[in-house]
Formats: structure tokens, C-alpha cells, sequence
């Protein structure tokens, strides 16, 4: 049979575990072969051979190939040959099902065959399964590569690659061959996932299938806002107010405390009893009443022989920051006298009071219907928040954030973040909580946020996700371009790695280390892999692959292209004034403008045609 059947490669010669050395049979003559009118590249590392064991088949990804993979035991004029490979067993079929894993090993002088379109079709299944195709494999671009994307969603995922390697490209592909696969109808329509845009590059890639929330809209989006009153206490107060000590944040918190107990009073709320009201559950009060109330406090003077008379001189206003006035306390037995109560907060009220009129924060301290007045009602509560991120009628939500200012965004990412998995947690025994619907989080440039040492918000509810979402029904997708600064927690709990080109060794590693032993052989590819390929090993792929991702179409590709440098510096420009850089620059919005300028419109009105015209 191996004379004629134009699979065969060779036999195996060693086998230690799931690692077997296969001897390449002199009647291979080249690195390609023609079967039944596809051409298949033979003995590439990343690509697949097949070892039959009567009614079972065991399949394997070649490592390695040449002397190197010789046995140690054999002459040196047999290693020499150069005619030998590597392969690691990864899984068994039986019949019309794959399972990974083995039951059994081959025996030496097992026949070895290539991997046909007939045999990955066997191993990923039917139209039917749970497959999502992305691509095609690099050693036979006829043989579609899919993944499963029940594995994919719940067991995790990491896109990882240098900078130009396709990692916008990959995410972008890949999320639209879950929703709409080859643009038809069918896929996945009632998906849920939200993406965390860092850099604006997707609201034009995706713009079809999905809701766009920016904190600085543009035409066709909607504005991102986040109500700081959903935030832990804790968290809310580091921004609002900077670094506190105890006697501090105590003064802070009671107020906090106070305050959202009066809201209850003044008109209850769905779910919330007084009694196990806590100063970090989501009831909404007003930043301004609370900076007003603890400034009034802090700066009081009294009067009078018991010091108990206030020498209120004019009263301010919390509705525009304006704070009360006290005549100020004098030296002596006379007075006014300070309050001797104060807690020493003022610096932090100060702070307190440039946040609330930084209008770069206003996605979170302004946050549109969900700011409360100064009695703490609102417009709208978190329900139509959520309705608007997760229950629309587009399967998926991009959160554009490329008009945060960068020393709020890693704990905005948090925030978001926090209160999605807290309402899914919450809500897991409901229809639109995450098991009955899960959701699938997708966090570009991680690595900003996602380091070993942050200790931010945003990395302990990853962490938290990453441990616990399965059971929740809240997926992740990790994507970072440096693998070394992304959590080796997080990163080990991605059940599917997804690897683009990787040049910096200490990155590899840390990939390397994410993996069995026997596979590691693989990601010595990873520097050399052309843009847009991908090593893909994991719980979502049945077999680790070496996978060439589809590319979208040119309207359907992010905004993450390298700039034209030879067309730009073509030819020579006129002086351009720099005023709108730095109106932009000022005001931390792209579209900010110098000068406005409005242009009057009219209706150009034509002569009819019988009409004559005079000079």
C-alpha cells in the first residue's frame, strides 16, 4: 500500500510518550505533493500527519524536521541522511469523531501519512458543529481552519503578536466570522460581546454589526458614559479626591453613606433594603451636594461664648461649586474660632472640586441622564445603561476610548468593567444574565493594564474573570502585543492562544510557557511567521495549527495601517498653521477646532430655459 498511496511519508522509527520520530521514505522526493488535485507542502513544521491503527487514527503536528530529529542512538551516516521528523501526537479519530488526547501510541514501522482535506474535515467536524472559520492552514491554503466557539468564549482566549504582525486585523476577522461568517446570514446574530477599543480602530471595521459608544462621538455614535455613582467608594475617592488616610476616608465614606440612605428614604429603589444598604452599593447621590457638605464642615468659623454660633457670611451654591463663605477665625479670646471637628481634608476637597470641572472627566462625573441632581434622583437608572451596552439589537458593542485622557483610562477600563461582570453575576439566574446568554469582553492592549504588578481595578476584575467568568458565562479576550507585561495569571487561564509574529525573546517565553513542552518546538516559528499568520493551539482548536488568517475587505479592516511615509514626504507642502494642534492638544478631543466658522448656505437658483438673460 505505501508504494502506491500518495499520502505516504514514512514510518515511525521512536516513539517516547507523545513524541515519535518518523523516518521519511525515500520515495519522497520533494517538499510537495499532488493529491487528488491539491497540492500539499510535506514535512513543514506546524503541519499535520496521520498514523493508522486499524480502525482508529492518531494525528500529530510535525516540530521539527531534519538530522536534529534523528534519534541519539542511531550511526552518524544514518543521521546524517537529514531524512527524518519530529512529530507530537495531539489527538485520536474514530470513525467520523476526533477526540484530543490518545488511548493508545503507534508501534514502530507504523506507516505515516500526510493530512488531507478529507482528514481535517473529519477532525473539525460538519457545518453543524459549534466551528467558526478564521482562516486557512499555511501548509494547504484549501483546508479551512476552524475553532470552537463555545471553547472560545468560555475557556478564554489571548491574540498576541508584535506591533504590524495583524492583530487588529485577526481580531477583527475573527469577531466577524462569529457574527456573520462569509457575510451571510447565518453565524451568530444574537451574539453578545463588547470591545474595548483603545485606539479607535474598529468603529469603521465593524460599524455594520455593531453600537459605537465614544466619549467623544462622532456623527453615527453614541456618547460613553460611565456614572461614577456604580463605582466602589474606594475606587471613586482615589480619583476624586487622591490619596487618603484612614481618618480621611472615613470622613469621606460616612458622608457617602449618609447620603445615599437619605435617597433611599426620599423614594425607594428595586432590590435595595436599608438594612444591608452599604456605602459601595450603586444608589446614585450627587458629588456636588457631598464636596459642598464636607467644605461647609471643613471651613466653618464660630462665634459666641460656647463656640456653637456659625459666622456665616454668604451662602454658596453646590449647583455651580460655588462655597460657602465664613468670616475667617482670628487669633484671641474674641474669635470667630476654627471648627475644631475638621478632619484636614480641604486639599483633597480642592482636588475634589478641579475634577468636577475638568470637562475632560465628565463621561464619568457628568454622566448625562445618570448624573443625579443634588437630591440624588436621576433621569435614568443602570437598567438603561445596560440595555444600551448589552441589549441592543447589534451583536456586538465597541466602547471607543481614544478621547480618555490617559491617567483616567486604566481605571475607567476597571469601572466599565467591574459593573458589567458585577449586573451578570448578579443577574445569572435570569434570562439576561450571562449563562442564558454569555458575553464575550474583548480587551485590546491589555499589557496597559494587565501587568504583574498593577494592583488597579481593571486587573483584579480581569483576574476575577479569568477564574470565575466560565461559571458565569462572561468571557475574555486578551489582546496585547507584549506578552511579558500582561499578568502570567490571566495569561494562564486563556484556554485558546492565538500567536502572530514575535520577535522579542523575552515575549516568546512567556508564550512558550503557556504551553505543554511538547509543543514548544512551535513557537520557535513565531519570529518568521508573515503578517497576518498564527500559530493557534488551545481548548478551541482541535489541533494546534499554523493558520493564515482571512483578511476583511478593504472597508471592513481596522484603522491600524502603517502610515504612507514615501507618499507623504513626496512632495513638498505649504506652511500649515499649527493652531488647530494645539487646540486639540488643549482641549484632549481629535476634532477640536481654532476658529469656528460658519458658512452661510443659499439655494443656487437657475434661470428657466425661455428665460433671457440681459446685461
Amino acid at each position: 500500500m505505501s508504494g502506491i498511496d500518495p499520502t505516504f511519508m514514512g514510518r515511525v522509527s521512536t516513539v517516547s510518550g507523545a513524541s515519535v520520530t518518523v523516518k521519511l521514505s525515500e520515495s519522497l522526493a520533494s517538499g510537495l505533493s499532488i493529491i487528488d488535485g491539491h497540492t500539499y507542502r510535506v514535512g513543514q513544521v506546524g503541519s499535520f500527519v496521520r498514523i493508522p491503527q486499524g480502525y482508529q487514527d492518531l494525528y500529530g503536528v510535525v516540530c521539527e524536521v531534519g538530522a536534529s530529529a534523528a534519534p541519539k542512538t542511531l550511526d552518524a551516516e544514518d543521521i546524517e541522511t537529514g531524512r527524518w521528523m519530529r512529530v507530537e501526537l495531539a489527538g485520536e479519530a474514530i470513525g467520523s469523531q476526533f477526540e484530543r488526547g490518545l488511548s493508545q501510541h503507534p508501534n514502530i514501522n507504523d506507516n505515516v501519512h500526510i493530512v488531507t482535506e478529507a482528514d481535517l474535515k473529519r477532525i473539525y467536524g460538519g457545518k453543524g458543529d459549534d466551528q467558526v472559520k478564521i482562516g486557512s492552514l499555511s501548509s494547504a491554503e484549501n483546508i479551512d481552519v476552524r475553532l470552537s466557539l463555545d471553547a472560545l468564549v468560555t475557556r478564554h482566549s489571548a491574540i498576541l503578536g508584535s506591533t504590524g504582525s495583524g492583530k487588529s486585523t485577526t481580531v477583527a476577522s475573527l469577531l466577524r466570522s462569529i457574527v456573520q461568517p462569509d457575510g451571510n446570514a447565518n453565524g451568530s446574530p444574537a451574539a453578545r460581546i463588547l470591545l474595548l477599543d483603545i485606539h479607535g480602530e474598529y468603529s469603521r471595521a465593524l460599524a455594520d454589526m455593531s453600537r459605537v459608544f465614544s466619549a467623544t462621538p462622532q456623527p453615527g455614535e453614541e456618547p460613553l458614559f460611565v456614572p461614577y455613582w456604580a463605582l466602589e467608594a474606594g475606587e471613586l475617592l482615589d480619583f476624586v479626591a487622591g490619596g487618603l488616610n484612614e481618618n480621611q476616608e472615613i470622613a469621606f465614606t460616612d458622608k457617602i453613606q449618609e447620603m445615599k440612605a437619605a435617597r433611599i428614604a426620599l423614594e425607594a429603589l428595586p432590590g435595595i433594603d436599608p438594612q444591608s444598604l452599604t456605602v459601595d452599593s450603586p444608589i446614585p447621590f450627587s458629588l456636588k451636594q457631598l464636596w459642598y457638605d464636607l467644605i461647609d464642615f471643613e471651613t466653618t468659623t464660630y462665634v459666641g461664648q460656647q463656640r456653637d454660633q456659625p459666622k456665616l457670611e454668604q451662602v454658596g451654591d453646590p449647583a455651580t461649586l460655588t462655597p460657602p463663605r465664613y468670616t475667617p477665625h482670628a487669633m484671641g479670646t474674641a474669635g470667630p474660632f476654627l471648627n475644631s471637628a475638621a478632619r484636614g481634608i480641604r486639599r483633597q476637597l480642592n482636588l475634589m472640586r478641579s475634577r468636577l470641572l475638568d470637562r475632560r472627566f465628565d463621561f464619568i462625573l457628568h454622566p448625562g441622564p445618570w448624573e443625579p441632581d443634588l437630591d440624588g434622583r436621576v433621569q435614568a437608572d443602570l437598567d438603561t445603561l445596560l440595555q444600551g451596552w448589552l441589549g441592543h439589537d447589534r451583536p456586538l458593542t465597541i466602547l471607543d476610548l481614544s478621547g480618555v485622557p490617559s491617567n483616567v483610562l486604566v481605571r475607567l477600563i476597571g469601572s466599565i468593567l467591574r459593573i458589567i461582570y458585577e449586573a451578570l453575576y448578579w443577574s445569572r439566574e435570569k434570562t439576561e444574565g450571562g449563562i442564558l446568554r454569555p458575553l464575550l469582553v474583548v480587551m485590546e492592549e491589555a499589557h496597559r493594564y494587565l501587568g504583574p504588578e498593577s494592583g488597579n481595578v481593571a486587573a483584579d476584575v480581569v483576574k476575577r474573570i479569568a477564574k470565575e467568568g466560565r461559571k458565569y458565562g462572561v468571557g475574555a479576550m486578551i489582546v496585547s502585543q507584549r506578552p511579558a507585561e500582561v499578568d502570567e495569571t490571566v495569561l494562564s487561564q486563556c484556554g485558546t492562544l492565538i500567536a502572530l509574529r514575535l520577535s522579542n525573546p523575552t515575549d516568546r517565553g512567556r508564550v512558550k510557557g503557556t504551553l505543554p513542552d511538547n509543543l514548544a518546538g512551535l513557537m520557535d516559528l513565531l519570529p518568521v511567521l508573515r503578517t497576518g499568520e498564527a500559530i493557534i493551539t488551545g481548548e478551541a482548536a482541535r489541533l494546534p495549527v499554523r493558520c493564515r488568517i482571512t483578511t476583511p475587505s478593504t472597508e471592513h479592516q481596522p484603522r491600524s495601517s502603517d502610515p504612507a511615509v514615501t507618499e507623504a514626504w513626496a512632495h513638498r507642502r505649504k506652511a500649515e498653521g499649527y493652531d488647530r494642534v494645539v487646540a486639540s492638544w488643549r482641549a484632549q478631543r481629535t476634532t477640536a477646532v481654532a476658529k469656528s466658522v460658519t458658512i452661510k448656505r443659499e439655494p443656487v437658483v437657475d434661470f428657466p430655459e425661455d428665460t433671457e438673460v440681459t446685461e
